[in-house]
């Protein structure tokens, strides 16, 4: 975009990310599910220059409090691809839940809500859609498999093509029952995929193509199937030995007939129960047979993605 264009002094917007869990055992770099539970952030412009951020929650006193804050740099990136000729003054507030280096979408959180912050701030001026603010976030992300669910909401099958990446959202079959175990351990996504070799064999490579397809059969219709569909074996056995605690609570849970995978880049790890028992019957398990403390988040599926307060319907709200 060529316009020049500015933000209205004064603006501010609310918006609310969910947290994501991506790849579902076979799905890698492809499937991704948006889970309730959330980062909320307000973003107002300032008459000074810079950026200011006050964070409550996950990550407070550890992330960036200025303008390298990724939130900061989200909503940046998102004024200067709509055009906006001079970066506006930022305060930032932050209450977030999701936890950080946990395999949840931490970060993917991190760009859409600057994005979308973006997108409110600048209603009535110019329109940031939907696939620009895939592409935004996918560049800056590298991958869409998190972004696009934290995005769009409910269960994402998210590709890239020659002109950017691409998405199909679904609806998830109610039976479907996710609980996410996290422990106190942290993993980088960075060195998770440096596990990963640069080739599997075929045969490997044509399992997880028939996994896949019946994932998104087992997830849109057929929770029963949920098992069978999400045996992997592109990347959670590569990258096992830098989780073994993961790795073996997923090992002793698919024992007792439940679909547990690693969430993402782990060390997080994801059940998909086929009804509400099987997170119980599940917790009760890495309650007795974990080493470590795990936290267990009975979540549910979301189905709107995120969604901005912009500045008219925050003027509206009584104070």
């Amino acid at each position: 975009m060529t316009a020049q264009i500015a933000v209205p002094a004064g603006r501010a917007v609310r918006v609310r990310v969910p947290a994501t869990s991506a790849n579902l055992g076979p799905g890698f770099d492809s499937l991704g599910l948006a889970l309730s539970l959330y980062d909320e952030v307000v973003v107002r412009v300032r008459p000074e220059p810079g950026a200011t951020v006050t964070v409550d929650g996950v990550g407070a006193g550890e992330v960036a409090t200025d303008d390298t804050n990724l939130v900061v740099r989200a909503v940046r990136r998102g004024l200067e691809h709509a055009g906006v000729a001079q970066q506006p003054g930022l305060e930032l507030h932050a209450v977030n839940a999701i936890p950080h280096g946990r395999g949840m979408g931490s970060s993917a959180a991190a760009i859409v809500a600057g994005l979308m912050a973006a997108r409110g701030l600048l209603e009535g001026v110019v329109d940031l859609d939907a696939s620009t603010l895939l592409t935004l976030a996918t560049e800056m992300e590298g991958h869409p498999d998190n972004v696009a669910p934290a995005l769009f909401g409910g269960l994402t099958i998210a590709w890239m093509t020659a002109e950017g990446p691409a998405y199909k959202r679904l609806l998830v079959h109610r039976g479907v029952s996710p609980v996410v175990f996290v422990p106190t351990l942290t993993l980088s996504t960075k060195l998770a995929r440096s596990l990963q070799p640069a080739s599997v064999p075929h045969e490997d490579a044509a399992f997880n193509v028939s996994r896949s397809a019946l994932l998104v059969a087992a997830l849109i219709q057929s929770p029963e199937l949920l098992l069978a569909a999400t045996e992997d074996r592109l990347h959670q056995a590569y990258r096992a030995s830098a989780m073994p605690e993961t790795d073996a609570l997923i090992g002793l849970l698919r024992q007792h007939g439940l679909a547990a995978v690693v969430s993402g880049a782990g060390p997080s790890l994801l059940v998909l129960g086929s009804d509400p028992a099987q997170r119980l019957t599940a917790a009760d398990l890495v309650s007795r047979h974990g080493e470590s403390d795990w936290r267990a988040l009975m979540l549910a599926v979301d189905l709107g993605g995120a969604t901005v307060v912009p500045h008219s319907a925050l003027q509206a709200e009584p104070a």
